[in-house]
């Protein structure tokens, strides 16, 4: 009896359609706010045909499969403004007990203070937000909600806290040399991708009034 050959690592889209295809070519590299280390770029199809034994799940379903997608990438999604909200905070906590106005450090200051105290209780929120949305996609339960409720919550706090932090930094958060500016380009693309939020609570709407 012959084993067959395990599948190729390299594969990837060679699986869907070959890079040789007719029709297949490369468009212009896109110049982004955010994300930058990451390149974005048009792929121009013209007329392009794929073979039938390249379909990928069941033909017909590619909607549904795509939204299936979605949910999952929507906690991944929720997870990541989490981590930029939490690197936000800590940069801000930093900087605050360090910067001195008046002859004190500004975290010293009610302003500052009640910053702080709104950005850690959203990074909070989204934590359970997130984990719960996480729970249920591993154990395999519904969590279509759950997902649509931790990326817009976790997104929109993501956004709030960036931009709460380059306050607290003041004139210098707005420089390139500050990791808070970065990370305020970064997450601004999570209120966008997976579902803008627009998006997400028309999702958690049809959910709520499903199961009333």
């Amino acid at each position: 009896m012959t084993t067959p050959a395990p599948p190729s690592p390299t594969k990837g889209l060679e699986g869907v359609i070959a890079a040789s295809t007719p029709g297949l070519a490369n468009g212009r590299k896109i110049e982004k706010l955010g994300l930058r280390s990451s390149d974005t770029a048009e792929v121009v199809l013209e007329n392009v045909r794929v073979p039938a034994e390249n379909l990928i799940g069941e033909e017909n379903q590619g909607f549904k499969q795509a939204l299936r997608l979605l949910d999952g990438g929507r906690v991944g999604i929720a997870a990541w403004c989490l981590g930029i909200g939490r690197g936000a905070l800590e940069e801000a906590l930093a900087y605050a007990q360090e910067r001195t106005a008046f002859g004190r450090p500004i975290a010293e200051l009610q302003a500052i203070q009640f910053m702080l105290a709104d950005m850690a209780m959203r990074i909070e929120a989204s934590r359970l937000l997130v984990y719960q949305a996480a729970i249920l996609k591993d154990a395999g339960r519904e969590h279509v909600k759950a997902a649509a409720m931790a990326k817009l919550f976790a997104s929109e706090a993501g956004n709030w806290v960036t931009d709460k932090a380059i306050q607290i930094h003041g004139g210098i958060g707005y420089c390139r040399d500050i990791p808070v500016e970065r990370m305020h380009r970064d997450v601004k693309l999570m209120e966008i991708g997976e579902g803008t939020s627009e998006i997400q609570r028309l999702v958690i709407a049809r959910e709520i009034l499903r199961t009333v």
